[in-house]
């Protein structure tokens, strides 16, 4: 088999197991309500379930997949089948695009998370700017629905989320994950959360994301169903309910056999948004959990971590979290100034 290299190696405690839990619960939720245009009262009660699932979900999951989602299957096939096109290709030809200090964009296969190497490879999007283009409106197109649906769920008008994405720093991945010799040493993509507002993911039917379920920590698997879209809120969401829904970790393990296809949609808002409890959550009974941040200095900061190994964990929103003492530091501070 040979020897792997120890950039791939996880620390003991982290190592996949190489069983299956299935990650029985994780709801499978149909939209083809939203596609419906009868003002009927039968309507208005599916929604009102609909809206009810979805925050159940973000509450005890972090995570759900669509069905019935609207979005074209054409346009899914045909990202798809160009992303296996570029990985097809021997790495002397990917290596001609490859990514270095000089240029931020190219072919790149040394990503880290927390601190180790990721099994995993994906290409400059500007090569397949054109399908990319086109299937990101569909993506844009679910990602509010969702978001109207969040938004409801937490007892805001639809729209409420609409301004912070009016420029957003949304992005598509197109993954790619060899088969791997050693997948009870290393990851395809190591336990992380997403720090966005919603991440909308397509993957082929090898399965291999892990989500780390909230009422045992255990790492349990999320069986692929066809044509399915897998969503999960990210640390934007989790400060906007003000914990009300939690990011959760999730991670990829590897297959020996079989290589892996997964193209993740990250719903991003403005570079110039302020990341903060929405005021019409917070209150003396609820008071705000996290401090405001600029969304592109958090991602700046987030993505040095992301192609050279750091001493530190990346900047996580768990920094900006308030407590007494913090408050107190900084009620002195403004005293003082």
């Amino acid at each position: 088999m040979g020897e792997v290299d120890p950039a791939f190696v996880q620390e003991l405690e982290h190592r996949p197991k190489l069983g299956i839990i299935a990650a029985e619960g994780i709801p499978i939720i149909d939209l083809s309500t939203l596609s419906s245009s009868d003002a009927t009262p039968d309507r208005s009660q599916a929604l009102e379930g609909l809206v009810k699932q979805v925050g159940n979900a973000c509450r005890d999951w972090g995570f759900f997949q669509v069905i019935n989602h609207g979005v074209s299957l054409e346009k899914r096939e045909k990202i798809f089948n160009a992303s296996k096109k570029f990985f097809a290709q021997p790495l002397e030809e990917k290596n001609k695009i490859r990514r270095d200090d000089k240029g931020a964009l190219g072919y790149y296969d040394t990503e880290h998370t927390k601190n180790v190497r990721d099994w995993k490879e994906y290409p400059p999007a500007f090569l397949l700017r054109e399908i990319c283009e086109d299937y990101a409106k569909e993506m844009e197109r679910l990602a509010f629905k969702l978001m109207e649906l969040i938004a409801l769920s937490l007892g805001l008008g639809p729209d409420r989320f609409h301004g912070f994405f009016k420029d957003q720093t949304s992005a598509i991945r197109l993954n790619h994950y060899p088969p791997c010799p050693f997948p009870h040493l290393a990851l395809g993509v190591g336990r992380h959360k997403d720090p966005g507002g919603l991440t909308i993911l397509a993957q082929d039917d090898v399965g291999g994301l892990e989500v780390k379920r909230k009422s045992d920590g255990e790492w349990t698997w999320v069986n692929p169903t066809p044509n399915s879209y897998t969503i999960n809120v990210g640390d934007i969401i989790q400060v906007w309910s003000n914990d009300a829904y939690e990011s959760v970790e999730h991670r990829v393990k590897v297959n020996p056999e079989k290589e892996r296809f997964s193209i993740p949609y990250f719903f991003g808002p403005a570079h110039y948004a302020i990341v903060k409890p929405l005021e019409e959550i917070v209150n003396e009974q609820n008071p705000a959990k996290f401090r405001p941040y600029n969304w592109a200095e958090f991602m700046a900061n987030r993505k040095r971590s992301n192609f050279q190994k750091l001493d530190v964990e990346n900047l996580q929103i768990s920094h900006f979290r308030t407590s007494k003492l913090a408050d107190k530091l900084e009620g002195a501070l403004s005293i003082n100034n």
